[in-house]
């Protein structure tokens, strides 16, 4: 089983976009983020501690301007926790092993789906292709992404 945890040189190489969200509980401006749009098939891991976050196939556009998830891939390594900044009462979204603020999640998903909308910014994913996901030691996860 593959180990993923919190390194200090890789917080040390992210981009300052990436360690204001990350590491600052930051967000990117709606619109703004490289993976809103992407289209291709494959999975997310988290930018620090690269452990699997969210498949492609669970991806969809909730016209909300970040990244949309309907659910994690591996619900083991995403932390939802209670937040109360900025005057409302949301959940967030952070990874189990990198600690990484991901985004947040919401209950105005897809009904037929499970209801969830996990908000998630660019920032703190990194995209692996379907076909480098075995090289990479993600290919546990390939049968949850699907072929275009």
């Amino acid at each position: 089983m593959t180990k993923y945890n919190k390194s200090e040189d890789v917080i040390k190489k992210l981009s300052p976009t990436q360690f204001r969200i990350t590491q600052e509980s930051g967000t990117e401006a709606p619109g703004s983020g490289k993976y809103l749009n992407n289209k291709e098939v494959g999975i997310y891991v988290d930018v620090v501690s690269g452990e699997p976050l969210f498949a492609s196939s669970d991806k969809y556009e909730s016209g909300c301007g970040w990244p949309s998830f309907t659910k994690p891939i591996a619900p083991a390594h995403v932390n939802e926790l209670t937040d109360t900044t900025h005057g409302m009462a949301r959940t967030e979204v952070r990874s189990l092993h990198g600690d990484s603020h991901l985004g947040h999640v919401f209950t105005d998903g897809p009904q037929e789906q499970g209801g969830l909308r996990y908000c998630i910014n660019s920032a703190s994913l990194r995209f692996v292709h379907r076909e480098e996901m075995d090289a990479q030691g993600y290919g546990d996860f390939i049968n949850q992404v699907e072929d275009v």
